[in-house]
């Protein structure tokens, strides 16, 4: 056998040229181009696939790293607020007769203050995840279509021959031909 496709051609189940046709029976040729592009898509596509996965979880969970770091600084922030707290209680005490309505002020805009920043460290932690995860998920799309892509345009390229392309070519100006003969 000189190659696949020769091999191939010669199983006698292809019609001549000269009476080319179409295999209309779905069940029988979806099934078999579907299982020979899932085959091509996970061969090919697993090792990137399993990389481009690996790096985004390591870029995940570097940024929830992040994240907890900066919520243990607002927690930080927060345990200096509740000590700063109590000596503004203490001294409210000491001044209860100067400016007690002042320092309750005091005390509220600090509490608020801090937990205003919480809020917004926790938002901002939120956005960030959400926002790296949707990007992951598109890198991966966009790598696995690639992949398929690519793969099987070599597939294609590796299994036409300069042979058999002229004889699909001869095959489909023959029909062309045919059916613009009926159309007259």
């Amino acid at each position: 056998m000189k190659n696949g496709t020769d091999s191939f051609l010669s199983l006698g189940h292809w019609p001549s040229a000269g009476s080319f046709g179409f295999n209309t029976d779905i069940l029988a040729t979806n099934p078999i181009n579907l299982s020979v592009v899932l085959g091509v898509l996970i061969f090919l596509g697993k090792g990137v696939l399993n990389d481009l996965l690996d790096n985004r979880k390591q870029r995940i969970l570097s940024t929830i790293r992040n994240s907890e770091e900066l919520r243990r600084g607002a927690i930080e922030q927060l345990e200096r607020a509740r000590t700063r707290l109590r000596k503004v209680e203490i001294e409210a005490d000491e001044y209860r007769m100067n400016g007690y309505s002042e320092i309750e002020r005091e005390k509220e805009n600090l509490i608020n203050a801090t937990c205003d920043t919480l809020e917004r460290l926790e938002n901002y932690k939120n956005e960030t995840l959400h926002f790296e995860q949707q990007r992951a998920i598109n890198q991966v799309r966009q790598r696995v279509f690639q992949q398929a892509l690519q793969g099987a345009l070599g597939t294609l390229n590796s299994c036409l021959n300069s042979e058999l392309h002229f004889r699909t070519i001869r095959a489909n100006i023959g029909i062309l031909g045919a059916m613009e003969e009926i159309t007259d």
